[in-house]
């Protein structure tokens, strides 16, 4: 369902309003966060933000759908890593990258929501494909773009698997001494590594 679609269920386009789309988003990200992907409904969405479970199909659609727009919400400041990276010197690109990624992750502001939403939804495949599209269509493609090298999807990921595997280990799972040791050590070891991933042979 296009976005021009979900918008014609439920109330006419004259009755919107941003404060109640983000209400609905809000209570969105919290029944996501708490209850994890499968066990939210937009019943339970809509309940939460204190409205008609219409109101919540006319701004958003389906369930993915509204999961999609809680999760790009929660994910911009990771998303404007393309904008912090562009003026980088190419040999600069693995520090910048690394750098960029865990001053998102190190931010309580910015890492706690994010936390939620992932641990919402590692375990469903459709909560999956959601972070897969945003990642990829708004982050490593526009990343890639300014990679005037062979293989460069492939040199993305490689890069951006080091960053998050760094994620889940330090963050989600708390797997020690990478939990506690200060990120700039962390930084310093794995810049290197992005940066061979990213212009290496």
């Amino acid at each position: 369902m296009t976005g021009a679609t979900a918008r014609r269920r439920g109330r006419p386009p004259g009755t919107e309003s941003a404060g109640t789309r983000d209400r609905i988003l809000t209570a969105a990200r919290g029944e996501f966060s708490e209850r994890g992907y499968e066990k939210t409904s937009v019943r339970g969405i809509a309940k939460s933000a204190g409205v008609d479970s219409a109101l919540v199909h006319h701004y958003f659609g389906t369930k993915e759908q509204v999961f999609e727009a809680a999760v790009a919400v929660v994910l911009a400041p990771a998303l404007n890593a393309p904008d912090a990276l562009a003026d980088a010197p190419v040999a600069e690109l693995g520090e910048r990258l690394a750098r960029y990624f865990f001053s998102v992750w190190e931010n309580p502001v910015t890492r706690t929501p994010l936390l939620a939403i992932v641990r919402s939804a590692v375990n469903n495949d459709t909560a999956v494909a959601v972070f897969r599209r945003l990642v990829v269509g708004q982050l490593l493609r526009r990343i890639t773009a300014g990679l005037d090298l062979p293989d460069a999807d492939l040199r993305l990921e490689l890069a951006a698997s080091q960053l998050v595997g760094c994620m889940m280990l330090r963050y989600v799972i708390g797997v020690e001494p990478l939990a506690s040791v200060d990120a700039e050590v962390i930084i310093t070891r794995v810049a290197p590594v992005v940066q061979l991933h990213l212009t290496g042979p």
